[in-house]
């Protein structure tokens, strides 16, 4: 008994080895040498042999840490990545609904057209979008009649716009994998609900929501990682992070300090921040789920 029960316990284990094996591959070591990076002092004098790298230990992490601009960053990166998420959550869920409510054809077109938007490469996406708030040419200036109005300008304007591009770019996610857990729900409970009188949005939040909160789990965390970490849209809708820097985001801040600075060890020990604080808050969500009883 106790052999077939320790078998049962491992095989799951062995289905996974190859697929742990790869991205062991892919991400342990690339991870491990970030790391490295960021414990010295590492910039272009080192990279091209002209200095010797010396050893710095944390101390790329408290100048970081230090820098005033760096919190004003993470804060900035914190409340934009929170509203996309909402954003992309809220857009997902809705038209994920309106997919089982409507007939064959306009739920084909509608996931076409869904479809097509997430298949959109980041910097066409972003160049699209900047065309269509352009201030000289773009037409929802003219259809709005807001003359040479620049979104990119303001710095919460430019938040805005950059916040519809990832929305758009990645609501079809959300919505495809929502739209098949609600058709994997038994028709005759949504049918009982509905007898009992229940709107649309009590059958959501009462009875859908629970059902799926699985599904939820996973498209959130997905949208958290996605969210925190945007760089395309940023950089190519902002020019590189908006007027001296009032658009910055964590990987658009590190970017700037590896490659247009030359410190290489900051631009580490940012991104290790980032992979830190993500591991953090994924961990978090699943032991509150954990503790309310929740399945994963």
């Amino acid at each position: 008994m106790t052999s077939v029960t320790h078998r049962k316990t491992w095989t799951p284990w062995l289905y996974l080895a190859p697929a742990l094996v790869v991205l062991g591959g892919l991400l342990a070591y690339p991870i491990y040498q970030l790391g490295l990076i960021s414990l010295f002092h590492y910039t272009q004098a080192q990279v091209s042999g002209g200095e010797p790298s010396t050893f710095e230990g944390f101390g790329n992490y408290a100048e970081l840490f230090g820098d005033s601009q760096f919190w004003e960053v993470l804060l900035a990166t914190v409340v934009f990545a929170a509203a996309c998420v909402v954003s992309t959550l809220a857009v997902g869920c809705a038209l994920a609904v309106l997919l089982t409510r409507v007939r064959a054809v306009p739920r084909l077109a509608l996931m076409l057209a869904a479809l097509g938007a997430w298949a959109t490469p980041a910097v066409t996406g972003s160049t699209v979008w900047l065309f269509l708030f352009d201030a000289d040419f773009g037409p929802v200036n003219r259809v709005l009649g807001l003359g040479d109005h620049s979104w990119t300008y303001g710095r919460f304007s430019a938040f805005f716009l950059v916040l519809l591009e990832v929305v758009w770019c990645s609501f079809p996610f959300v919505m495809v994998t929502v739209y098949a857990g609600i058709r994997a729900v038994p028709g005759e409970v949504l049918e009982a609900a509905a007898l009992d009188g229940a709107s649309q949005w009590r059958i959501w939040r009462s009875v859908l929501a629970p059902m799926l909160r699985p599904i939820l789990v996973v498209v959130t965390i997905q949208s958290v990682i996605w969210d925190f970490k945007v760089f395309t849209q940023i950089y190519v809708m902002t020019n590189g992070g908006g007027i001296a820097g009032q658009n910055l985001v964590l990987n658009v801040y590190a970017y700037q300090k590896a490659f247009a600075s030359s410190q290489y060890s900051l631009g580490s020990a940012i991104g290790i921040v980032m992979l830190l604080i993500l591991l953090a808050v994924t961990l978090g969500y699943l032991r509150l789920l954990r503790r309310q009883g929740e399945e994963l």
